[in-house]
């Protein structure tokens, strides 16, 4: 029988083989949520990767171990350059781990996750990445590729649930994971290596930049709403408010693609990330409000209530039943773009001495977590498939997001918790 250990909050973790060790590997979009916490991950044993290549056009924050070398590269840019400057620096790995990923801002009218520039930019990413692997002969042992939800069309609606890795592609839609897996499977046939992907869910984690980060704008709203001496708010519907949700925390999304990329039995095989437990904003918002000492609403159950009715242009993913259809009070990157609201986080990011004393990029950063709060489909990532090959790793998802709102703290996001 494997065995497990527990490291921090996270728990049910494989303990890898000693015999492992000595290894090389490359983590693109370092400076990311993902490639953050998934450098964390490497670098708790030096002994098995004793080389990691941090790939980002900025360098992740904070300090790291001296075996950790941050190469500042843009992905956008020929694969004859990226080629170079990986000979310059005479890049070799064992592993890759990718998670380079941009989110463009959406022009007026278009939704966050379906612009064709989002697409186009994306398949660049991968695509220059991998060439310029080839041109300089930097074949890896295995490559692995974060892909995420969106791969089951959760963005477009309500999809059979739960949500299991052989379910089929959904035909129509932008969908870059798609051309994503297949470019890295025919370059891994290609190469006579290992392939694999990750879908995680909305990712929980602490870094600098705020854009797709579920939590950040969680943490905002509880900021500034006690500051004013209001309520932490709601904003959507009960059928929201009730359903089960899969929350993939960064760290925990490490921890796996570790262990699948060294497990010989994993080899070129998908796999759900999530933190394997059950989730609801009912039981989450809350311990929210407890942790900021603030009283709570739920949603306005009254006949009298008001809402604002988003109805998904698209069929559901699931081939059947009412297009999705989100429900709003309010949203939060509305709520941001009030003058009180801007006035008073401008107040606590001066007495604070906070790094950013106005918000950036709202519809961005903001509409994510939009979308996340409304969404009332289940969203349940089976991890069957994984604890069938002896992977058991999970954390308490709302323990996970309020370290990450304490974490916000420390990189001077948030002024001290109450």
């Amino acid at each position: 029988m494997s065995e497990i250990q527990s490291r921090d909050i996270y728990h049910g973790l494989p303990v890898i083989s000693k015999d492992i060790k000595r290894l090389t590997a490359i983590v693109t979009g370092a400076n990311g949520i993902s490639g953050n916490h998934q450098l964390k991950v490497l670098c708790e044993n030096p002994r098995r990767w004793q080389k990691i290549y941090a790939l980002s056009r900025r360098p992740p924050h904070g300090s790291w171990p001296e075996h950790v070398e941050h190469i500042s590269l843009d992905l956008l840019q020929s694969p004859e350059n990226i080629a170079a400057e990986l000979a310059k620096r005479g890049v070799r790995a064992d592993y890759v781990f990718f998670f380079a990923y941009a989110q463009p801002t959406p022009k007026d009218g278009e939704a966050v996750w379906s612009t064709d520039e989002l697409v186009v930019v994306n398949k660049k990413l991968l695509f220059n990445f991998l060439d310029g692997l080839e041109l300089n002969n930097t074949i890896p042992k295995r490559v692995l590729l974060q892909l995420g939800g969106k791969y089951y069309g959760m963005h477009l609606g309500p999809t059979s649930s739960p949500q299991e890795e052989s379910d089929p592609r959904v035909p129509g839609g932008l969908n870059f994971y798609y051309e994503q897996e297949d470019y890295l499977k025919a370059f891994a046939e290609k190469h006579q290596i290992g392939w694999n992907t990750t879908r995680p869910s909305h990712i929980a984690g602490a870094v600098p930049d705020a854009a797709m980060n579920l939590c950040y704008p969680l943490a905002i709203y509880a900021t500034v709403q006690k500051y004013l001496n209001q309520p932490l708010e709601y904003p959507s519907d009960i059928k929201a408010w009730e359903a089960v949700v899969a929350i993939s925390s960064a760290r925990a999304n490490g921890y796996l693609a570790e262990w699948i990329v060294l497990t010989e039995q994993a080899k070129d095989e998908s796999f759900n990330a999530s933190d394997d437990c059950l989730f609801t904003w009912e039981k989450f918002w809350p311990k929210l409000a407890e942790r900021f000492q603030m009283p709570w609403t739920g949603p306005d159950t009254s006949d009298e209530a008001s809402y604002e009715t988003v109805i998904m242009p698209h069929d559901p993913p699931r081939g059947y039943g009412p297009p999705g259809a989100f429900r709003y009070r309010f949203r939060l990157a509305s709520w941001a773009k009030r003058p009180e609201v801007q006035k008073a986080w401008a107040e606590i990011a001066e007495k604070s001495g906070l790094d950013e004393k106005e918000f950036r990029d709202i519809d961005r950063v903001f509409g994510f977590t939009d979308i996340a709060i409304a969404m009332n489909y289940s969203v349940c990532l089976s991890t069957t498939k994984a604890k069938k090959m002896g992977y058991f790793g999970f954390v308490d998802s709302t323990e996970s997001i309020l370290r990450v709102v304490e974490e916000f703290v420390g990189l001077r996001m948030l002024p001290p918790l109450p």
